[in-house]
């Protein structure tokens, strides 16, 4: 099972086509917010389900502020991170993953890719697809594959 992670997109999906066209197709495609009305957009370039949540620039968005949903054996919650304060640090949303009960905390708003894997919770960041803010400034996203034993291995991506 291959899993596209991206965020902060911002109404500018021409890379989000981009990678659609060139990698194979995914089995899931996860949004971690601030979308900006390109939820049905995204929906049709992924061609298979998608997971989304609002960012805090999804000011009219129907869409959830925060998810929980099951990848695999693992389970995610989705969330853009601005309400636990990620541009500090992620901290407070890895402890309230740990409290919630889930395996794995997908969320955005830093424009900055994290994977970080530890005992108690895996958390992700895919970073930004239209204005990243990392050294470098590439723009990025992560994969998330599930072998056939059901162990989940992530890698961030960045594209020229």
């Amino acid at each position: 099972m291959r899993v596209v992670i991206i965020s902060d997109t911002h109404r500018k999906n021409d890379n989000f086509i981009r990678i659609m066209e060139e990698i194979p197709k995914p089995d899931m495609v996860v949004h971690c917010g601030d979308v900006e009305g390109s939820e049905y957009a995204i929906s049709e370039c992924a061609g298979c389900p998608v997971e989304m949540v609002a960012g805090n620039n999804d000011f009219f968005s129907s869409l959830p502020r925060e998810r929980e949903f099951s990848i695999g054996n693992y389970k995610v919650w989705l969330t853009h991170g601005h309400s636990y304060y990620v541009s500090m640090g992620n901290e407070l949303l890895k402890q309230e993953a740990v409290a919630k009960g889930v395996d794995i905390v997908m969320y955005g708003h830093t424009h900055k890719p994290v994977i970080e894997i530890e005992k108690d919770i895996i958390a992700v960041n895919p970073g930004s697809l239209s204005y990243p803010r990392q050294e470098g400034r590439k723009p990025s996203y992560a994969v998330m594959e599930i072998d056939e034993n059901g162990t989940a291995r992530f890698a961030l991506q960045f594209l020229d």
